[in-house]
């Protein structure tokens, strides 16, 4: 499509003049104002390779992002439908040609009892991975999973949002799938690289490049004013991608007036019987990694980082302090894995990619406050339409912080109480009065209020 220009991509990443450094010095020194840069700034950024710039630039996407978000981190877990799919994506596991994967497909009654045993982990909100599959992930079947889903409680704790990662549709599909009351609807190009896209996605319906390209454009006509993109990382080259992520980006804002909630960075890992997977075209190494996220961070400081499980628990802690806002925990990526137990080797048979991160949602929450960031399970903005262009203009003036502080403590205070181990709730509760003090006397009294109602037996509250 027209608007991933791969000539100026390839001329901006081939541009010499872009690795001056006093040039990357003053672009950072811009972008800490929390505007943005351009496409061309951008370039620049990438090509650092400068320790003491790197660490400038690492230092500018910790102070955007809190200026913007905060010390939060929104935690979610992925919910998967079936493993069955009519594409044979070579990086995937649940290619239609793996004959090595056993097959499952989960009916409502399993989804309910999936994302109950979420619910009692502590989980409010899920990502719901479809798949593409004309019997197994119809918008009929994924609508009825919702409502099940959403009609669970375990004495007021439940689902409060569930976002959608499903195969593209027309207007009048994405119209019926925003009847269904879904957070943001999220697919992923996968590369942007056109050639690279052909060979990747040999057959099924995934190998139409453009009208996977252009379904966020759909989804917005159709009303769905949240959504979200990403790139899978070490498919095509890591500074093509990014610029394309960011060209994509850049062409939402500039059609819609709303650019992407969030933007996901997964990075290729071994998944079965997957050969792009077990061999990446372009393996991207963690420090350029690393540098990927500080860039959008500085480039779209507005939306939503996330950053899964596929990474190591390691790396993640230091990729928090670069821009990452959202993250999964807990995740399991086969099909009925939450509320079945199975050894790791049999769930590698089911599973779409091997996890780098094996630890419970409750050992991650209780990870996040030992390095000083607030574990945030609040729904309150899609619940009180702030969303798109609302949710946005909070977000670009980061008034977005006076609004989810207080829902954030809350909710992390019903988890607590709810659900945390005795360290878990031990080390939260502390952590806790320390966000408490650091806030104003408004937000403090406001937060303390809802705390009270919480402790009375109130659940889902929030302003």
């Amino acid at each position: 499509m027209n608007f991933i220009d791969e000539e100026n991509i390839n001329s901006l990443i081939n541009d010499k003049s872009l690795h001056d450094e006093k040039h990357q010095w003053e672009i950072i020194v811009k972008a800490k104002e929390a505007k943005g840069v351009s496409l061309k700034e951008a370039a620049a950024l990438l090509n650092i390779t400068s320790q003491e710039i790197l660490e400038e630039m690492f230092s500018a996407a910790k102070e955007i992002k809190e200026k913007i978000y905060g010390n939060r981190l929104v935690i979610f877990a992925p919910l998967y439908l079936t493993n069955l799919c009519v594409n044979n994506c070579l990086y995937c596991a649940f290619r239609v040609d793996n004959k090595e994967l056993e097959r499952k497909s989960l009916t409502v009654d399993d989804a309910e009892a999936e994302a109950r045993a979420l619910v009692q982990q502590g989980q409010k909100r899920l990502l719901l991975v479809c798949g593409e599959h004309p019997k197994k992930s119809s918008t009929k079947f994924i609508g009825e999973v919702i409502e099940r889903i959403y009609s669970i409680n375990e004495d007021g704790n439940n689902i409060r949002r569930i976002n959608v990662n499903m195969a593209p549709l027309s207007v009048e599909g994405f119209r019926e799938l925003k009847s269904f009351d879904i957070g943001t609807y999220q697919i992923f190009q996968e590369t942007y690289h056109y050639d690279t896209y052909k060979i990747m996605h040999p057959s099924g319906p995934k190998s139409d490049y453009d009208w996977r390209v252009t379904a966020i454009e759909r989804a917005l006509e159709a009303g769905i004013d949240d959504v979200g993109i990403g790139s899978l990382f070490g498919l095509a080259e890591y500074k093509f991608e990014t610029l394309a992520l960011l060209s994509h980006a850049f062409h939402l804002e500039n059609k819609f007036g709303v650019g992407p909630h969030t933007i996901s960075v997964p990075r290729l890992e071994p998944a079965l019987n997957a050969p792009a997977a077990l061999q990446p075209p372009h393996a991207v190494d963690d420090l350029s990694f690393k540098k990927i996220i500080a860039v959008l961070r500085l480039a779209v400081p507005y939306t939503g980082i996330i950053l899964s499980t596929r990474e190591r628990a390691e790396l993640r802690r230091e990729l928090f302090a670069v821009g990452v806002s959202q993250i999964s925990a807990g995740s399991k990526t086969a099909p009925g894995s939450y509320k079945e137990s199975r050894e790791s080797a049999n769930e590698a048979k089911f599973e779409q990619f091997q996890l780098g991160d094996h630890r419970s949602l409750d050992e991650i929450v209780k990870d996040c406050c030992d390095l000083g960031y607030l574990p945030s399970f609040c729904t309150a903005c899609y619940r009180s339409n702030r969303t798109g262009d609302r949710f946005m203009a909070l977000a670009k003036t980061g008034d977005i912080g006076k609004i989810c502080v207080p829902n954030a403590l809350t909710t992390f205070h019903e988890y607590l109480v709810d659900y945390a181990g005795e360290q878990t709730r031990i080390t939260g509760q502390e952590f806790l009065k320390e966000q408490l003090a650091k806030e104003s006397d408004t937000v403090r009294n406001k937060t303390e209020n809802l705390i009270h109602r919480i402790d009375e037996g109130e659940r889902d509250i929030y302003f």
